[in-house]
Formats: structure tokens, sequence, C-alpha cells
């Protein structure tokens, strides 16, 4: 589908766009868990800390916040995405079924609405959602696109898409994370491989667009190399995190219980249904569904151990 054979734009159909806009499937994968993860965090570790309607309504920011990331990524991509028909077709601004006028003020309705709620929960909760909603915007807004900036990129990639979801989760309940910080860091590094192994996937497609990321500065070879290190670290922050009693144990046997499962699926495409470009890119869609299978678990039993 191209802008010139768009069908008829009508409210319905201009809703749905909005919606295809959103991506999502795509963020809620991670920003749920993420942010559940930082409130169970705190009622973990914090006496006396109680999972309350702040979890929601942080949860619900989070993903709010999410959507403003996701929105003004495409909206401000369309132009190099309609240069590549596979990428073209997934964002609606490039296919002309949504104006960038519109996927603009889609996003900065969202991004209030997000702020409000971050407003409800907490004070520290509203201060790292300000710094989510202002990377969500900045990461890709052309006048100052964070995301075309060597190295910064990977950062901000990381605060915005991990770190700031699980301690925005964190700070609804409790300002002094101590130890916690670790299993930020530790989200932190998941998400650098994860931004890496992107930009190594759309390597050629982002030289094309005359994108200079992280990737285009190391070139393969090196982006792959500091992708690894980043999931061997994350790794490692993970240990360290179950070594200090950061978690329950009992969490371990949601991976016993679930290795079955994923004896038989194997998926060849990554998480966000590419053909995977590592051994690595094709667990991902398997470490999400284990992630969100344990905080949930987690989740349960916290609930029910009022």
């Amino acid at each position: 589908m191209t802008a010139h054979n768009v069908p008829t734009r009508t409210p319905m159909r201009v809703m749905a766009g909005l919606l295809r806009l959103s991506r999502w499937k795509e963020h809620t994968l991670f920003t749920i868990p993420l942010t559940l993860l930082g409130a169970l965090m705190a009622a973990e570790n914090r006496p006396g800390v109680e999972l309350d309607g702040r979890v929601i309504a942080v949860t619900v920011a989070n993903i709010l916040a999410m959507t403003v990331a996701f929105m003004v990524n495409d909206v401000e991509d369309a132009p190099d995405d309609a240069l590549d028909p596979a990428r073209a077709v997934r964002n609606p601004v490039a296919t002309g079924e949504i104006r960038p006028r519109e996927g603009w003020a889609a996003a900065l309705g969202i991004g209030l609405l997000a702020l409000v709620l971050y407003g409800t929960v907490s004070r520290g909760a509203l201060w790292i959602g300000a710094l989510t909603l202002a990377l969500s915007i900045l990461y890709s807004w052309r006048a100052v696109r964070l995301k075309a900036r060597p190295v910064v990129d990977i950062v901000s990639h990381v605060l915005m898409l991990s770190a700031l979801l699980f301690l925005a989760g964190y700070f609804a309940y409790d300002s002094a994370p101590g130890s916690v910080w670790l299993v930020a860091l530790g989200a932190a590094l998941a998400s650098a491989y994860g931004q890496l192994y992107n930009q190594l996937r759309d390597y050629e497609a982002d030289r094309a667009a005359g994108l200079r990321n992280t990737a285009s500065f190391l070139g393969p070879a090196g982006t792959r190399r500091l992708m690894y290190a980043s999931l061997g670290l994350a790794a490692v922050c993970l240990l360290a995190s179950i070594v200090l009693g950061l978690w329950p144990l009992w969490l371990l046997a949601v991976p016993v219980l679930m290795a079955p499962l994923f004896l038989v699926f194997r998926p060849r495409t990554d998480a966000r249904g590419s053909e995977a470009v590592d051994a690595s890119g094709r667990v991902q869609m398997g470490f999400l569904i284990l992630a969100n299978a344990a905080v949930l678990a987690w989740l349960v039993a916290a609930l029910l151990g009022r």
C-alpha cells in the first residue's frame, strides 16, 4: 500500500491506523513485566510495603509513555521507512494511512495523560516518568534525534526502554533502591543488547537512510562484540542479584517448569518477527514469555500473601 492508493479515510480507519502506530503488541511484552518487577522488588525488600492501586497507575503510565516513544519513532521515521518496502508496510504514516500531524497530536495527548498518571503515584515516579517521556520524544524527533548519535543512542535507549520503566515501578513504593540498583543495571544491559541487536539487523537499511548510530560507528563486527558483552554483563548482574537475595528463590521453579515448552518452541525469527540474526535472536521471544510468566507468578503470590 502506498500513499497513492490508500482507502478512503474515515474516522474508524484513522483510529485503526493510530492503534497500529502505537505498536502496543511490541512494547507491552517488556513494559508490563519491567514495571511490575520494580514494584515487586520494592514490596519484597522493604518491610511494610504492600501492592495497591499505584501499581496499576504506574503500569498504565509506563505503557502510555512507551506508546509515545513508538508513535513518535514511526512518525519521524516515515520518510526513511518509505524507502524500504518491508519497513514501509508496518508504518501507517509511511503508507499514508495516518498524517504526521495526526500522529504527533495523538502522541502528545497520550504523553500528557501518562504524566498525569505518574503524578498520582509518587513524586519519584513523576520525575522518572517525565524523563521517560522526554527521552521518548527526543530519541526520534528529527530536531534532536538522539538515536542518530553514536553512544548517546544506546544510553538513551536503555534508560527509556528498560531502566526507567523498572525504576518508575520501584519508586511508586520506595525512594531508596539500595542494592536493587543492580537489577536496574542488569535491565539496562539487557536492553543495550537488544538495541545493538536491532542495529545489527537493520545495519544496511540504516546506512541507506543515512542514520549514524553506534553500529555505523563500530561496524558489524564491533557491534556484535559489544552486543554479546552487554548480554554477558546482564547475566552477571542477574546472578549477583540472586546471590544478594533480591529475588524469592522459589521463582527458579518457573524456568524449570517451562523448560519443556522451549524444547518445542524454537522460532527462527526474533522478537520483532524478523529473521533472526543469530542464535540469541531466536530465543528472544522465549525469554520474554519466561520473564512475563515469572513476574506474573510473583505478582499472584504477592497478592495472595497479603
